[in-house]
């Protein structure tokens, strides 16, 4: 099963993914930009595994530019007390 298929997982793994990038001096405004690029790609790239992704998928093609800075600086915060570590 992939992480992409259940997001509590998914959620798990962005925030193990972002408690290393803090814990090497990763700076916020550069996570904030990794997560947009991600955003991007996931978007664009890749099909939605469960309703959330469907979700977040939608809000990110109505979406301006800022507000999908807004959204990946978002999911930043709704992963940072996540991962299988915390």
């Amino acid at each position: 099963m992939s992480v992409l298929d259940n997001f509590e997982q998914w959620k798990d793994f962005l925030g193990d993914r972002l408690h290393q990038a803090q814990d090497q001096g990763v700076d916020q405004e550069a996570i904030n930009n990794l997560a947009y690029q991600v955003g991007e790609h996931l978007a664009t790239k890749v099909d939605a595994k469960n309703d959330e992704e469907a979700i977040l998928r939608d809000l990110w093609n109505v979406a301006s530019e800022q507000e999908r800075h807004t959204i990946s600086s978002m999911m930043v915060k709704l992963v940072q007390n996540e991962g299988t570590d915390r």
